[in-house]
């Protein structure tokens, strides 16, 4: 080699351990300043692009993956921002707090920002949608507040804005990049849906105080003020849906809906017939003469109430009668009772269930409401209210677009489906785990009573959270153990009575009488512990094989015969969260 090629090359590598120190320096910055659970790198190592979540290109962090790392606190300038060679940073699913660092408009190469999930404030930087290469920004789940930038239309390449469950205000400004995934619901957000658009479901814009379409018209517009309330459009071969009126919920009441969507996780359109006879119990109290509608309270109270006792009201606010007066959407029939969608006019939407089988006398029904609207993770389905009446149990809750985990898995199977991909369901997992070892860490008797894969909803992120917790002790002893659909212990014989260490599920074998937790131990001691993986997997598992089978390991350890053999879901959480560390690449959409 030539003296002058020579010198150029050291000059190079001199330049490249230069970057990678400072790259380092960043980093050890970052993990000094957040606190929480701390980052296991070893600093002794020169080169940070060993450690746990970095990935390097060319000698330069290129990747920093931390999500669910349990940190809290706020960023340092200096830190993240110092990376300039960031292409993807995914810090969702954290505690993380305050401010993005000003220093983020450094990252001109950032294409994918991920930081859903925290506790961030103030406001959206405009700076976000400066930076020339970003592709997806997904912000939802924190707490930042004010307008959203006008310069959005700056980020020329983004093709997703997750915005959602924010306190932003204002009104929405004119978008007219083109967006291929958008979320603003559960903001304050007022105002007309801009035209660009009103092609994205009604289900990116409720929680708010807009309107236009894909939500009600506004005034002034071409629609009279007398026109219906628009509802989302029903799938191809379904009727529009009815009023959630008393007739409405007298046809579910009386069984003449045929729902089974929900006992195999895929929601069904159905609709309640309205001329079914009424549903005296909340039709006589919602609209008794000369009864004003109780005020929304918290209290839970003993009395007998005529509206609905609620537990939060940052969903917004409504009475049993505008409740009664939704659009309503039949979704399924469950082992506790008929769920169905509400949607209100103004644009807010939530989920409403039916309880059937209570058997407790209207205290201890109360009481125990008051436990679970007391509980709030940010992997449970938020209880938002409750109705109480001899004859009708209604529960209202916050309604989760895209469904069950059991829907998506087992659901349309057909050309167009993009299956969930490994990281995704390792991160559901998570999700589910840290919502069960919640609830456990209430008190000694707190259990779930019927987790299963249609208990597990989806967030537009793919962020699990659980619902139906914790309902088992208000339900029929007798018959509750047995409309349990997934696996139970061998010692559980009565709901009521479930542990922290007792599956609350039923039957063991299948339909073709296979045990199925033994059969899936029987194959791992074996065989291929892959051929119990579902098959959409295949393309994964020659990277992500390990990972898949240390997840399955510690399904099976929850299976063990004896309570005493199962790991407590603390533990349980503790592993998963270890294998969702080591996952390789992540899902490019959810983070």
């Amino acid at each position: 080699m030539k003296k002058g090629s020579l010198f150029v090359f050291f000059l190079f590598l001199a330049a490249v351990t230069s970057d990678l120190d400072s790259d380092r320096r960043a980093l050890l910055l970052l993990r000094n300043s957040v606190r929480g659970r701390p980052l296991l790198w070893n600093t002794s190592a020169s080169s940070p692009c060993a450690w746990h979540g970095v990935h390097c290109d060319s000698g330069r962090v290129t990747t920093l993956r931390l999500p669910g790392a349990g940190l809290f606190g706020s960023l340092p300038l200096g830190g993240i921002g110092n990376l300039t060679q960031l292409q993807t940073l995914s810090l969702r699913f954290n505690s993380l707090s305050g401010p993005i660092p000003s220093d983020f408009s450094n990252l001109a190469l950032l294409r994918y920002l991920y930081l859903q999930g925290n506790a961030f404030s103030g406001e959206i930087p405009p700076f976000l949608f400066t930076l020339p290469s970003i592709i997806r920004i997904n912000l939802g789940e924190n707490r930042f507040s004010g307008r959203i930038p006008d310069n959005v239309n700056n980020a020329t390449r983004l093709v997703t804005l997750y915005l959602e469950k924010n306190q932003l205000t204002g009104s929405i400004p004119e978008i007219t990049i083109t967006l291929q995934q958008f979320n603003v619901s559960s903001n304050q957000l007022n105002g007309s849906v801009p035209d660009s658009l009103s092609g994205f479901p009604q289900s990116a814009f409720e929680g708010n105080t807009l309107c236009g379409k894909p939500l009600n018209p506004c005034e002034g517009d071409a629609e009279t003020p007398n026109s219906p309330p628009v509802s989302p459009p029903s799938p191809p071969g379904k009727k529009d849906s009815d009023k959630l009126s008393a007739g409405a919920i007298a046809g579910i009441v009386i069984g003449s809906v045929a729902e089974k969507g929900e006992e195999n996780g895929q929601p069904r359109n159905v609709e309640a017939p309205v001329a079914a006879a009424t549903s005296a119990a909340v039709h006589k109290e919602s609209s008794a003469a000369n009864v004003p509608p109780a005020k929304a309270s918290g209290s839970g109270g003993g009395a007998v109430s005529k509206d609905l006792t609620f537990f939060v009201k940052s969903f917004g606010e409504f009475d049993l009668d505008g409740l009664l007066k939704a659009s309503a959407e039949v979704l399924g029939k469950g082992t506790v009772g008929s769920s169905y969608k509400a949607s209100f006019e103004h644009g807010l939407v939530v989920a409403v269930k039916r309880l059937r089988d209570v058997v407790v006398p209207e205290k201890d029904f109360r009481e125990r409401l008051q436990v679970l609207g007391s509980m709030s993770h940010p992997n449970l389905v938020t209880l938002i209210a409750y109705y109480f009446s001899p004859d009708e149990k209604l529960l209202v809750s916050e309604y989760m677009s895209r469904g069950s985990l059991s829907a998506l898995l087992h659901g349309n199977k057909g050309n167009g489906r993009a299956p969930l991909n490994w990281e995704t369901r390792a991160g559901i997992a998570l999700g589910a785990a840290r919502a069960i070892s919640y609830l456990h860490s209430r008190d000694s008797t707190t259990s779930h009573g019927n987790i299963k894969s249609s208990n597990i909803l989806l967030s537009n992120s793919y962020e699990a959270k659980v619902s139906d917790y914790g309902l088992a002790p208000i339900i029929s002893s007798t018959s509750a153990p047995n409309r349990i659909d997934g696996y139970r212990a061998p010692e559980v014989t009565d709901a009521q009575n479930l542990s922290k260490r007792k599956s609350p599920t039923h039957q063991q074998l299948t339909e073709e009488g296979v045990d199925l937790p033994r059969w899936v131990q029987s194959i791992t001691d074996q065989q291929s512990p892959s051929q119990v993986f579902d098959p959409e997997l295949a393309g994964h598992q020659s990277e992500g094989n390990e990972n898949m089978i240390r997840l399955l390991k510690i399904g099976i350890s929850c299976t063990a015969q004896y309570p005493d053999s199962r790991p407590s879901m603390a533990e349980v959480t503790r592993l998963i969260e270890e294998v969702s560390h080591s996952s390789g690449s992540s899902n490019p959409i959810s983070g």
